[in-house]
């Protein structure tokens, strides 16, 4: 959808079709207006400083399993651990101009994603965490805008957490909701320093702007075809890698930004997208004079001239820091020419590794040694008259203009654009529409709250009131099983705190609002779970026959209902993750269920354990609801069924007697004691999720430790350890002594027949369409009559732009389509195949990496290897294809390593290892080399090649390859 602009308020139609245009228009209708330039920001920083005190795992440690631990702990009684400090960032220095891009270059583990952190102010602080050093915006410290600071900063993260059922429309509209705009909210103070007829041109073009943005950023994005697609997750078909990743960028667009970090933004775009999306943002810096500054992994050299300056980390070392138009000549003069035909970013990014070795030249000067570590690079750069330049202008006052911002826009500017009510309306609008739409949830509950209801009303229909075991038993069973149903949403709850995380640190909404909209938008779902449960129950097993005790009876299970929920949703606000959270989650339910009162009465608890009789609520339930039922005017009486309870039983009527059998107090004002309780419960339980939320921030990197080993040494990409044994010169060693030609032995080695039938894959005029959401009648076609064929030993490429329908093709291929309408022939070695034929022929690894995070890499492939290979092939023939994987992919020095905390170049290894162990002969591989920096997708895929020589089909789809990795493939498909 094209934005529209009223009247003279209107931009050219040029403006409209491109990003540049229109910004240049509503840059300048807004600065007549506002008399001067539009507001931006200098960001300053001296000396910045992260480390890390990082455990050192023993070698002999093993794996974290409880006897492990229990075996450490006891022999590490009285001994200290060990740690090491690690630093992250070095006493980095510099400045972002407004007006101005940025490149940011450097290995998985330089530090890009720490450096951005920070200045955002969105790094993760903890115990074993130190930042130093000096942090400025226009001259303003970060401690000064702590809470106001994501206003002016946006920073775009490495993951696309999204809700996986709302579209890419709403997505981006639910952010502009909650960002809204300063021009909005004081439009008329500001907009007011101009002509009275340009003051009415700029409101009007900003209001246009403000209503039509989530329009514009879908265009600008090129997310039109995609816009009305529900987002998806790795459960969910939704829109692809690459679309994904540029509703993570629009999300931030809104809101009307000084400076934007992006980090890594090109992973899963092919290079024109990137192109576009880069060029959108360096029109913003020209014509709003924003200070932008991207991270990339692979930028094309197209890219990379789209940028005015740029930073290159290492090791946590700055290289270099300075105009683009010097790097190569700053690094020709350190004796490192740059080759023609390769990429520039490949170039710089392999400076400070030991592939720097190929661009090494002579100098002139003999007693010049070329820099190797990045520490000798760092050394050097401070050093050169470019750093110089830098720290003289760090010494210079700030402009007048960037101080006026600070006054005039800085200062007024509130922590949050809506107010908290406008937060929890928007808020619940969301979550209302998240929960409409979970309707496998939706179905599947209310279908067991139907069986369950029934099948406790048949099997106790109209119970006897004088069975007090079977009416309590009833009670329990029902209280128990409507309230602890809530533990299922643990894993919905954990998904949405990861994207809570990300909102909340860019300032969207308050905590308060969130769990407010997250619990009111809970009631509607347990009124319909009560009612359909409590009325079955009640009136069916043959409760009293009174419409006040009914509604009592279906109030205290709504509110029982109601605040397990929350205790629920407390809980995983305040559990580190899922293994902590559903451990935790059973131990309660097993409290609930023995100190509710019916397993054990109160007067049988130890007086040691009886305040957990007294905070469970399913006991105040059980005695709320006991209360209702023996307490009514049917029960409560003297005589019933012939039998004189006050003259047999000291004066206790028969409600009073059958209650004091199990230790119930029997006075009605229990019940209202129970309700008070419920809200007491709920409320603190909401308090708890509000503060655990607002002060726990569980962001931090898992599993990071330090091997004593270097070869198992455990790293994780966000803390920016440097592992200095990939990176390091291998020092060239002399043999002691030269082989005599008798020493040589010959071995007849007979080989192994292969495990696998090389396959040839062929597919001949390929269709394939989806309903349209808008109208499910009219199909949209994704494949229209695709031919193709990819032979055995040889690697075929699918590239194309991002939503080509590269995935989609290999969907189809591999039968893994389950909606659609598909149509074509695909054959395998020349026969039409079926579907039992591709299942076992071929092997599919998908984009996302999913595994049990407890197993070892090598206990993975033995998983697969004996799940998915044929009963009847000896269990030794599959160790061996577990060792073939470990062999063609490297990874005999992580085979033994645990899956959680590894690195993206381990986890994608591991992907295709996972899929080989099948000994499949087609391989699929979805962007193997997704959020890959070049030197690690090159070794990815030499693996893949390695998989190919050994006669399997490989078909792969792949964005912005390298120069390396491009010329790995033997045949190209391009859609």
């Amino acid at each position: 959808m094209t934005p529209q602009f009223p009247n003279d308020a209107a931009p050219p139609q040029e403006a409209l079709a491109a990003p540049a245009a229109l910004h240049e228009f509503v840059a300048s209708r807004l600065e007549r207006a506002l008399g001067r330039a539009l507001p931006h920001m200098e960001i300053r920083f001296e000396h910045l400083s992260v480390t890390v005190d990082v455990t050192v795992v023993e070698q002999t440690s093993g794996l974290p399993t409880l006897w492990n631990a229990l075996r450490l702990a006891v022999a590490g009684v009285g001994r200290k651990t060990r740690v090491v400090r690690k630093e992250i960032l070095k006493d980095v220095s510099g400045s972002f101009r407004p007006g101005s891009m940025t490149l940011v270059l450097g290995q998985p583990g330089s530090g890009k994603s720490a450096l951005m952190k920070v200045l955002s102010g969105r790094f993760p602080l903890a115990k074993n965490v130190a930042v130093s050093g000096e942090i400025a915006y226009n001259g303003e410290t970060q401690q000064q805008l702590k809470d106001r600071l994501p206003q002016f900063v946006a920073y775009v993260t490495q993951r696309d957490k999204h809700f996986a059922v709302l579209t890419v429309k709403e997505t981006l509209e639910f952010a502009h909701e909650f960002c809204g705009g300063e021009l909005m909210r004081r439009g008329k103070e500001l907009l007011a320093h101009g002509t009275e007829e340009e003051n009415a041109r700029a409101l009007e073009a900003a209001r246009e702007l403000f209503e039509k943005y989530p329009d514009i950023v879908v265009q600008q994005l090129g997310l039109q075809d995609c816009q009305d697609t529900i987002v998806g997750d790795a459960l969910m078909r939704g829109i692809s890698g690459g679309e994904k990743k540029r509703v993570t960028t629009g999300e931030m667009e809104f809101g009307m930004k000084y400076a934007t970090l992006m980090d890594e933004i090109s992973t899963g775009l092919d290079s024109a997208a990137t192109f576009d999306i880069i060029s959108t943002q360096r029109s913003a810096a020209r014509n709003f004079n924003k200070t932008v500054v991207i991270a990339l992994l692979q930028p094309a050299p197209e890219v990379v001239a789209l940028f005015d300056d740029i930073l290159i980390l290492n090791a946590g070392e700055v290289m270099y820091h300075g105009p683009m138009e010097e790097v190569l000549p700053y690094f020709a003069g350190l004796g490192f020419e740059y080759p023609t035909g390769r990429d520039v970013a490949d170039f710089l990014m392999d400076l400070g590794t030991k592939q720097q070795c190929q661009y090494q030249v002579e100098l002139p000067t003999r007693s010049y040694t070329h820099p190797r570590e990045p520490s000798e690079f760092a050394r050097v750069f401070r050093e050169s008259h470019i750093y110089q330049d830098t720290l003289r202008k760090l010494e210079e006052p700030l402009r007048p203009t960037l101080l006026d911002h600070v006054d005039q826009h800085i200062n007024p500017m509130p922590q949050f654009h809506q107010s908290f009510w406008q937060n929890t309306r928007t808020l619940l609008h969301r979550q209302i529409l998240l929960t409409v739409r979970n309707k496998p949830y939706i179905f599947g509950r209310g279908l067991m709250i139907t069986v369950m209801g029934l099948l406790y009303a048949t099997s106790f229909y109209q119970f006897d009131p004088t069975e007090i075991q079977v009416v309590i038993g009833i009670i329990f069973a029902a209280s128990l099983f409507l309230s602890l149903g809530q533990a299922s949403q643990l894993p919905t709850f954990i998904a949405a705190r990861d994207i809570f995380y990300k909102q909340r640190g860019a300032n969207f909404f308050r905590t308060s609002s969130y769990v407010l909209a997250n619990s009111v938008s809970q009631l509607p779902l347990c009124v319909a779970e009560t009612l359909i449960f409590g009325t079955l129950v009640y009136w069916m097993c043959g409760f009293v026959s009174h419409a006040a005790e009914f509604c009592m009876f279906l109030l205290v299970l709504f509110l029982t209902n109601v605040s397990l929920g929350s205790f629920y949703f407390s809980l995983t606000a305040a559990s580190k993750d899922i293994n902590i959270a559903t451990p935790i989650s059973m131990a309660a339910t097993l409290i609930f269920i023995i100190f509710a009162g019916f397993v054990i009465t109160e007067s049988q608890v130890p007086n040691y354990f009886i305040w957990l009789y007294w905070i469970t609520p399913v006991s105040w339930t059980l005695r709320a609801l006991a209360v209702i039922e023996y307490r009514s005017a049917d029960l409560d009486v003297c005589e019933h069924g012939g039998i004189n309870y006050c003259d047999e039983f000291g004066g206790l009527r028969m409600g009073e007697y059958y209650l004091q059998l199990f230790d119930f107090k029997t006075e009605r004002v229990w019940i209202v004691y129970c309700v008070i309780y419920m809200v007491a419960f709920y409320i603190g339980c909401m308090t708890l999720a509000y503060f655990s939320l607002e002060y726990l921030r569980y962001e931090a990197p898992e599993n990071i430790a330090v091997s004593d080993n270097p070869a198992e040494e455990v790293v994780s990409k966000d803390t920016a350890i440097h592992d200095r044994v990939e990176t390091a010169y291998a020092l060239a060693t002399t043999p002691k002594a030269l082989p005599k030609p008798g020493d040589n032995t010959i071995l007849d080695v007979v080989p192994a027949p292969p495990a696998f039938t090389p396959v040839t894959l062929a597919f001949r005029n390929l269709h394939y369409s989806v309903p349209k959401p808008s109208n499910p009648k009219e199909p949209i076609e994704l494949l229209k009559g695709i031919s193709g064929y990819a032979l055995p030993g040889r690697m075929t490429a699918l590239m194309g732009a991002s939503g080509a329908g590269k995935t989609t093709l290999m969907d189809v291929i591999a039968n893994r389509k389950t909606g659609g309408s598909m149509s074509g022939q695909i054959f395998l070695n020349g026969y039409e195949a079926n579907d039992l034929a591709i299942r076992r022929s071929t092997g599919y690894c998908e984009q996302m990496d999913m595994y049990s995070e407890a197993a070892t890499i090598r206990e993975a492939l033995t998983f697969s290897a004996f799940l998915r290979q044929d009963s009847e092939v000896p269990d030794s023939a599959k160790y061996d294809s577990v060792k073939e994987c470990l062999t063609l992919l490297d990874m005999w020095d992580i085979a033994d390593q645990i899956i959680r905390g590894s690195s993206t170049k381990q986890m994608k290894r591991l992907t295709i290892g996972v899929e080989l162990a099948a000994q499949p002969s087609v391989l699929f591989l979805d962007e193997p080399t997704r959020g890959l920096d070049a030197r690690s997708a090159k070794l990815v895929m030499d693996g893949v090649r390695k998989v190919a020589n050994s006669g399997r089909t490989i078909v792969c789809t792949i964005h912005q390859p390298s120069m390396e990795v491009f010329f790995l493939f033997d045949s190209l498909l391009l859609l």
